[in-house]
Formats: structure tokens, sequence, C-alpha cells
């Protein structure tokens, strides 16, 4: 059985299921493993994990403690209750807005590719060849935020640190957006966003592109590329401090237990303290040649889950009502027993978003994509409900091929 129980209740013999944190967080080289003793105990506490998920089944038993199938259904009543809140906000269509969304991300990976390159030659950053594509994605975000946000979600591998700048800029900018803080402040930010990781041009590629999990030594040497941006950014003509809290303060977490200042709180602007979910979020749902990424709806959970220590509970919440419960581009199973892809978010209800249904699980075939809209009742374009998202690689299903 899996049960979740706090650190302090962490003792030799259990069997740590879930280390319960952002995977970058720790130096643990799996997420699941036996305690052997309490230097082990100390040494999780020391990395700011307050809470983790024990398997009784293969190590000592906490008889109090609470079921995870109990504090997941809880979890997501929460999250539904936070969705609803979400305030509907006009919006051009999904199928408008996607062609000039494409070329602004094309354009906008270029631009950070080029500038990260040059930067690791020593070359300064000019804000004049930001700033046009920052315009851009705020303009495009503005128009339909899902657009943007659902390419966002595409990287290569082997271009993790270039395309995970752009998703941060492009999280960052739509965050901004639905918080309606003024344009110039979210294009601040989003220019924040986009150069946030520029230090990580000074860590050694060697453990940049390493391959699997870092040691203890060299998360330390990974650690330092904030410090890095914070003094390239500093020293870069123009910059704003909204864009240098951005990439500052990322790491900070909001109970202190971040790096590298362990500022808490209020100690941290509103803009670091938003750069730190949307930075998780990314990193979390993003596929590494070590590392499977979350589908966007555990991981939202799991962040919800992580606001009581690590982020601002407020912020957080405020987040999940910025891309919703169900993304666009999340893959659901339907109370029908069709599967279908989220193309567009119902403000009215991040519930009940419209999917596009491509496969029948039940009979294992592919159906003639149809569009339903689940905010409508049977008979006006509707009548079915989420019960579940689903792994694209499960059933393979190549969602972008739909949208």
């Amino acid at each position: 059985m899996i049960k979740k129980i706090g650190v302090a209740q962490l003792k030799p013999g259990m069997h740590i299921h879930d280390l319960n944190c952002d995977w970058m967080d720790h130096p643990f080289l799996r997420g699941s493993f036996k305690v052997k003793n309490n230097g082990q105990v100390e040494k999780i506490a020391a990395y700011g994990i307050r809470e983790v998920y024990i398997d009784t089944g293969k190590g000592l038993d906490a008889p109090d403690a609470r079921e995870e199938s109990e504090v997941r259904a809880e979890l997501e009543q929460q999250m539904r209750e936070v969705a609803e809140k979400a305030k509907p906000v006009p919006i051009a269509s999904l199928a408008d807005e996607m062609g000039k969304a494409q070329k602004v991300h094309r354009e906008a990976n270029l631009i950070v590719h080029r500038i990260l390159q040059d930067s690791r030659i020593g070359k300064q950053i000019e804000l004049e060849q930001v700033e046009p594509v920052v315009e851009q994605m705020t303009d495009s975000i503005f128009r339909n935020k899902d657009a943007l946000l659902s390419l966002a979600r595409i990287k290569q591998k082997d271009d993790y640190t270039f395309l995970h700048s752009v998703s941060v800029g492009t999280l960052l900018i739509s965050f901004c957006r639905a918080l309606e803080l003024d344009r110039d402040t979210i294009k601040l930010a989003g220019i924040g966003g986009l150069l946030h990781d520029v230090g990580k041009m000074k860590v050694p590629d060697a453990i940049l592109n390493k391959p699997g999990k870092l040691t203890e030594t060299e998360l330390l040497v990974m650690k330092s590329h904030v410090v890095y941006s914070r003094d390239i950014l500093s020293e870069t003509p123009g910059i704003a401090q909204v864009s240098l809290d951005v990439a500052a303060q990322h790491h900070e977490r909001h109970d202190g237990s971040g790096y590298p200042l362990g500022l808490k709180g209020s100690e941290m602007s509103i803009h670091g303290q938003m750069a730190a979910i949307v930075d998780v979020y990314d990193a979390i749902t993003s596929e590494r040649c070590y590392h499977k990424g979350m589908e966007p709806t555990v991981a939202l959970r799991k962040m919800f889950e992580w606001s009581k220590f690590h982020f601002n509970p407020e912020l957080v919440h405020a987040f999940v009502r910025t891309i919703g419960i169900y993304p666009v581009g999340t893959l659901v199973m339907l109370e029908s027993g069709r599967i279908g892809i989220v193309i567009e978010q119902r403000e009215s209800n991040l519930a009940q978003p419209l999917v596009r249904v491509v496969f029948n699980a039940r009979k294992g075939y592919y159906l003639v994509p149809e569009d339903i809209d689940l905010s409508r009742p049977l008979g006006m374009g509707g009548g079915d409900r989420v019960v579940s998202h689903e792994s694209p690689a499960k059933w393979g299903i190549d969602v972008y091929k739909f949208m």
C-alpha cells in the first residue's frame, strides 16, 4: 500500500515510493529506494523535502498515514474547485491562431539558440534581438494562449536547454496575462523567461548534457547557473529588474529551501515566485533521455501538492486556472470509452474542455475525428465527460497530428 508521510515520520526500514519533489532538486539516483539509516533521512530533509510516499508492502508501515488514493482524490477535488473560479476571456479560435503561433515559436527558438550560443563565447546579450519576438509572443497569447502553450510542450531532447527557455517565457507571459498585469510588465517577464537559463552556458558540457542523474558534486556545479544568469543579465544594458528577478529567483522556494540565496516568501518578488512555478512545471513535463516527463494533469496535481511548502499557494492556484486542469494537447479518456485530445479550453469550466475524439478504446480502432464540447448537454454537441488523462505513448497516438 502506498501512503503519504511527513519526513519527520520517516525512519530506516521504510521504503520510499516517491520522494515527492522535482527530480532536479535531489541527488538520489532513484526516487524509489529503501531507507537504510538516519543519515539518509537527514539528507532527504536537508534538500527541503517535507513529505514522501512510502510503500508499506516493501518496508515498514506508518499505521496512521493517509493512503495515496485518498490524498490524490482530495487534491483533484481541490483543483477542480480552483479551476471553477477562472474568469472567461474572449479569444480567437485555436485554428485561427495556430499558424501564427507556429511562426512565432520557430523564431523564438532560433533567437534564443543564437543568444545562448553567443553567450557561451562571452558575447554580450543585446536586448534588441529579444524584444521583438517577445512582443510577438505576447500578441499571440493575448489572441489565444493555448496555441503557443501547446507548441511549447514539443521538445527535442538534444535541444532541451533552448526549448525549455522558450517554454518558460511562453508560460510566464500567459501567467502574467491571466493575473492581468500590465502589458509592459508582461513583456519584461517574458524576456526574463527567455533568458533565465543563460548562465547554463557557463556550465561544462559534460554536466549540462550528461545523459544521466547528476552526482551531488555535479548538482552543485549545475546550481551555479543561477548566479551566472544573474551576473550576465546584470551586465546587460537596458535589462529591467523584473527580467532580472525571473532569472535570479527561479530556483528559490517559498519555504526558503531553494537556491542560491534561500529566499523565503515575500523576500522573493512576485515575478520570481511565478518563474519558480513555471520552471518546475515545464521541467517535470519534459522528456529527457534519463527522465520520463509527467503528463500535464499529473504535474499540476504535484505542483498543487508541493505548494504547501515550495510555492506560493495562491499563485499555484492562479497557474492552474491559467493553463487548465487538462491543458490543450492533453489526451483524455471519456466516459463513453472514446479517447480524445483537448483542443480548446472552456474558460467557464476548465474541467469540461472541447475535445477532439479520435479513438475507440473499447474496440481498439481510430474514429473519424469529431469535436465534442463537454460543457454542453447530450444532443447539443456534448453529453460526455472526462474520466482520466491518458499517456499518448500508451495508445500510440500522435496528438499533434490531430490538432
